[in-house]
């Protein structure tokens, strides 16, 4: 686990806070260095010659008076003075190259006895004298609170870290928010979407990323139409001559069981031809209105029921989902002839509504899809493996799934190809309900 973020959001927001915080650092510090500075200056040459000429007052004190002497010379020099055998230790030893300096000077002028300690809480700093053989800590007062940079600095550090952090954040959001837009279009396209096309404004690094994905938007969509034209244009094409060999069988053929057996084979040519039209349909506009998801998969269960095919219907109440009646035909229809054709009757159909979704089953008892096969036969123009093959060993065009998945997808749904128990397969498609009109 790393602290570092992966979101160009929090990276720009990480490395702001860091600058921030190595600027207020930097402020403090040299604050506190000016403060140092003005404590050392107090301690200036005339300070020094006072200082000994305390200590020289301080040689004679002794006797039932001292208490009171000590006191008079405090009030006469403007300091405080306290005897050491009282008070062994007062505040701590200063920090600084500063305040260090201003004890080697006072240690040089006053003997080696002397020490600098600093009591913030009394508001002094205490110098130690050696003075006729006793030790007397004489105690300056500090800078008035007004000139107390520390804290002032420190209130002004934070109300601009503050200020900078909101003002990194909205910036941060603004670099980001492009991005976020891009990614999300991006996934669209993935999942089988036509987004809008994204702004060309902003900093020109972002302009020509979203330029470059704009016309690439503009190919798709251009590659997407031409790819219709021309299946279109080759399914027409093809369903003319088709019709006329279908007119001709019909009417010369004299073998009876030739002639079904053309016939058989030009009605799985134009189901083949009518699998490449729903694939090259243009679903943009996919989200409509709620439909009745169970009336029509009904309506498309009964249309084999009436061809004596062994189909069954297990459908529950009403069920709504935004999708358009002739794509939801043909993701039924795609997954009942894929059942007949590639397992084994009987198919059963069920359509339900599970955790807010609407679930659409078709289960075969086939010999099953082998785990390997089930995203290859997601994909246009495949066939699985040898073990789930057609009957009549004709090879069809590998578009009835991959139909199903796009369809499903393109209305923010799945489709999942699970063994079933006892034998065969159940095509689940999984759509998003609604609710009705």
């Amino acid at each position: 686990m790393t602290i570092w973020p992966r979101s160009l959001f929090g990276r720009l927001m990480l490395l702001l806070v860091a600058v921030v915080a190595l600027v207020v650092l930097t402020t403090i510090l040299l604050f506190s260095h000016d403060r140092a500075a003005l404590i050392a200056r107090q301690f200036n040459d005339t300070k020094l010659v006072q200082m000994k000429a305390l200590r020289a007052s301080l040689e004679g004190v002794d006797g039932p008076f001292r208490r009171d002497t000590l006191a008079r010379l405090g009030r006469e020099y403007g300091v405080r003075i306290i005897d050491q055998r009282e008070r062994p230790a007062i505040g701590f030893a200063p920090a600084g190259a500063t305040l260090r300096s201003l004890e080697e000077r006072l240690r040089e002028g006053l003997g080696e006895g002397t020490e600098v300690r600093l009591a913030p809480r009394l508001h002094e700093i205490f110098v130690r004298l050696q003075a006729g053989g006793d030790g007397y800590w004489i105690g300056f007062p500090l800078p008035p609170r007004q000139n107390d940079v520390p804290t002032r600095a420190l209130t002004w550090a934070l109300t601009i870290a503050a200020l900078l952090l909101a003002a990194a954040f909205v910036f941060a959001s603004y670099l980001a928010r492009p991005l976020r837009e891009l990614r999300l279009a991006v996934e669209r396209v993935g999942r089988g979407e036509t987004p809008a096309p994204l702004p060309e404004s902003g900093t020109s690094e972002i302009a020509a990323v979203n330029r470059g994905f704009n016309a690439m938007l503009a190919s798709l969509r251009q590659s997407e139409r031409d790819r219709a034209l021309l299946l279109a244009g080759v399914s027409h094409d093809l369903r003319t001559p088709l019709a006329r060999l279908r007119l001709g069988i019909e009417l010369r053929a004299d073998d009876a069981r030739t002639r079904d057996g053309m016939v058989a084979d030009i009605e799985e040519m134009d189901r083949i031809i009518n699998q490449f039209l729903d694939f090259a349909r243009d679903e943009a506009d996919c989200a409509g209105d709620p439909v009745d998801v169970a009336a029509i998969v009904a309506a498309c269960v009964e249309r084999y029921r009436r061809t004596q095919r062994d189909v069954t219907l297990a459908a529950g109440k009403a069920l709504h989902s935004r999708i358009k009646p002739t794509s939801l035909s043909r993701l039924v229809n795609n997954l009942i002839d894929n059942a007949l054709a590639y397992g084994a009757p009987p198919v059963e159909v069920s359509a339900t509504v599970r955790n807010g979704s609407v679930v659409i089953e078709v289960a075969d008892r086939g010999p099953g899809i082998a785990a390997a096969d089930v995203d290859l036969l997601k994909q246009p123009f495949t066939r699985a493996s040898e073990a789930r093959t057609r009957e009549d060993g004709v090879a069809g065009a590998g578009l009835g799934l991959a139909i199903v998945d796009r369809i499903a997808r393109l209305h923010g749904g799945s489709l999942d190809l699970l063994p079933r128990e006892g034998g065969g397969t159940i095509a689940r498609v999984t759509l998003k309900a609604a609710e009705s009109a």
